[in-house]
């Protein structure tokens, strides 16, 4: 079940590893890697959270603002792009034995797509985002972005 300090091990700063394919919908397309650096912080005493990623590759920043509703006991993940400077649909979801799904509906290429954030590898000092998309209604699901964290060192929680 989640909680408002489910993303508690994601404050400070990461050194990031990502996995793109260079075709998001394209299941045969190849697959970049380029190196990242991300900072999260805490909002409303963890039950929110803002991150910011650099992308130097893509010429690029995204930032995520992560907000927990303590209602529903769902959290609400927001995905930003200094590329289209856009605030993209919602992913809803939680956390369940130490993994964490987010689903929510958007657009790519002008295809309708339900788009899946997964968190896993959850530790003090690294963790794994991977981002899938799904143009047959969830049926299947094809991944296109991956992030490998580890905890930057010398930081105040690395």
């Amino acid at each position: 079940m989640s909680s408002p300090n489910d993303f508690d091990f994601f404050h400070g700063e990461w050194v990031v590893r990502h996995h793109r394919r260079t075709d998001f919908l394209d299941p045969e397309s190849d697959w970049e890697e380029f190196p990242g650096t991300s900072r999260c912080w805490s909002l409303f005493d963890g039950a929110a959270n803002l991150d910011e990623v650099d992308m130097p590759h893509l010429s690029a920043k995204g930032a995520t603002l992560r907000l927990f509703d303590r209602e529903s006991g769902q959290w609400s993940l927001y995905w930003a792009s200094s590329v289209t400077g856009t605030l993209f649909p919602p992913v809803v979801g939680g956390f369940e034995g130490g993994r964490g799904e987010f689903h929510g509906f958007d657009s790519y290429s002008g295809k309708d797509v339900w788009v899946r954030f997964e968190w896993s590898g959850l530790s003090v000092g690294s963790a794994r985002w991977e981002q899938a998309f799904s143009i047959d209604d969830g049926e299947t699901w094809l991944t296109n972005w991956i992030m490998e964290f580890t905890r930057a060192f010398g930081t105040p929680e690395g």
